[in-house]
């Protein structure tokens, strides 16, 4: 068990005041007041719903040995330390990676950011890592992974403390190298401050969680914050072609880099063929197949290799297992009937920019009799703005389309999807059907594809539920729509 005096955990926080001792030895770190207890710290953070400063008076009742806080207490108890710091989130980071040892110290960290993309690099990087003989670690929205162990993912960056806690479990483990997905919440709330990375790589920036950073510039940023705190011994490695791409280098410190399929760029590609069996690129001179299939991925692919060029690796081994490498589960994953008589595609797509780039992939690879049947939906309590633009994009870009349920969370499922189907202009809504019910969507898609046709099922790729009033039942759109298939004989 860790046991560490407060004191060495302060080391990089810049404290406003302290009362009671600070030699109490901390044997946990806590930002949830229900786990208090004695060795305990517990940083009082502010929430979006809730303040922990509430939670105090309670914490300190089960015998707690330190609060971090940024409002002193009025009523203090004189056995326990408290310690007053500007931004208690921020305090905490520092605080869990000193309490574990500073593991991303002892690892090549390679965080990755954007709207989308983020999921497929991380694992095509932590794959290629690995192939190349290396122990590596994962963090991603699908999953974590220590080398081949498996975690659950219940967040696309963990909080500070299970973060740290993660990377630890990987340095002792015998890791050298860790890729993760930076969100822009972890940014915003501190969640990787503290750690020290080797290389950022940056996918794009389109619409998306503005419902928690209010504006399209703060979300921006919060992306930028990432890059701004990078080292100068890191990489900075950043996507031309996206007209954000520039923003993200001009105050970081590290060493700017760039990829780029139009653009000039460190590292250039070349689009040859993007067909149904997968990518042929040209990089650096050299004409590769790929098994990943769309324009996107391509993108992706030139920023996994050109982080793996900056991580020291061989340009042409990078390529040559690169080009055997498959996608994350969930993204752009290809799900073919029995009788292969209909393709089915689920994709995570769950942003605007996500999913024209998906469908417009099907356009690029499909056979002019092939239609597209597209189901999605938007989730709830989450940024309302983007619902009638996807279904705008959804009607525009599908022979048919099902608005359907997402995640409906605490919203009335038939609420969103009326501000959907508000999105779809009048030449495009008989091809519109509203079917609240997903499973049903999917059978009814399924239903409408003759043979050879494309069914796509956009939102929620890999996730393994459905989030409906605060209860999350199973539901898998992959393995349901197997299942449909082989009920209805396709």
């Amino acid at each position: 068990m860790i046991s560490l005096p407060l004191f060495s955990l302060l080391t990089d926080v810049t404290v406003l005041a302290q009362h009671g001792p600070t030699d109490v030895p901390i044997t946990a770190l806590t930002l949830d007041s229900r786990e208090a207890g004695p060795g305990v710290a517990f940083c009082a953070l502010r929430g979006t719903a809730t303040d922990g400063h509430k939670f105090i008076a309670g914490a300190v009742e089960k015998g707690l040995a330190a609060v971090i806080c940024e409002v002193l207490p009025a009523t203090r108890n004189p056995a326990t330390a408290y310690v007053v710091v500007k931004d208690s989130a921020e305090a905490l980071a520092h605080m869990a990676a000193a309490f574990h040892g500073h593991p991303s110290r002892q690892l090549q960290l390679i965080g990755i950011t954007g709207t989308n993309g983020k999921t497929t690099c991380a694992t095509l990087l932590h794959k290629l890592l690995r192939e190349l003989g290396y122990h590596a670690g994962l963090l991603s929205t699908v999953q974590n992974q220590i080398d081949e162990e498996v975690i659950p993912s219940t967040h696309t960056t963990p909080d500070a403390i299970r973060l740290n806690a993660l990377l630890a479990r990987m340095v002792a483990a015998g890791c050298t190298h860790a890729c993760m997905e930076v969100s822009s919440h972890a940014v915003a709330q501190h969640r990787v401050t503290g750690l020290r990375f080797v290389g950022g790589v940056f996918t794009n920036l389109t619409h998306d969680h503005l419902d928690y950073h209010g504006t399209f510039d703060n979300y921006l940023k919060a992306k930028k914050g990432f890059f701004d705190a990078l080292p100068k011994t890191a990489f900075a490695l950043t996507n031309a072609d996206d007209k954000r791409g520039p923003v993200m280098l001009q105050n970081t410190a590290a060493r700017r880099e760039t990829y780029s399929l139009r653009a000039a760029g460190t590292f250039r590609a070349r689009l040859i063929a993007n067909e149904v069996h997968g990518l042929h690129l040209e990089i650096e001179g050299r004409e590769i197949l790929f098994r990943l299939i769309g324009v996107f991925n391509a993108y992706n692919l030139l920023a996994v290799y050109g982080a793996a060029v900056l991580l020291g690796e061989d340009p042409t081994e990078v390529l040559t297992i690169l080009s055997g490498l498959t996608t994350a589960p969930g993204r752009f994953e290809p799900v073919v009937s029995a009788r292969q008589l209909v393709t089915g595609i689920v994709d995570y797509a769950h942003t605007p920019d996500a999913l024209e780039n998906v469908l417009q992939t099907l356009h690029e690879i499909r056979q002019p009799s092939q239609q597209i049947i597209t189901v999605v939906g938007c989730g709830g309590n989450r940024d309302a703005a983007k619902r009638p633009i996807m279904a705008n994009l959804a009607a525009r870009l599908s022979n048919r389309v099902i608005l359907t349920s997402d995640n409906p969370r605490f919203e009335d499922p038939n609420a969103i999807l009326a501000q959907m189907q508000a999105g779809v202009t009048a030449p495009d809504s008989a091809k519109v059907l509203t079917v609240a019910d997903r499973r049903e969507a999917i059978k009814q898609a399924v239903q409408l594809a003759g043979a050879d046709d494309i069914v796509l099922v956009a939102g929620k790729g890999h996730e393994n539920y459905q989030e409906i009033n605060g209860v999350k039942a199973p539901f898998n759109d992959k393995l349901i729509l197997i299942e449909i298939f082989a009920a209805l004989g396709k």
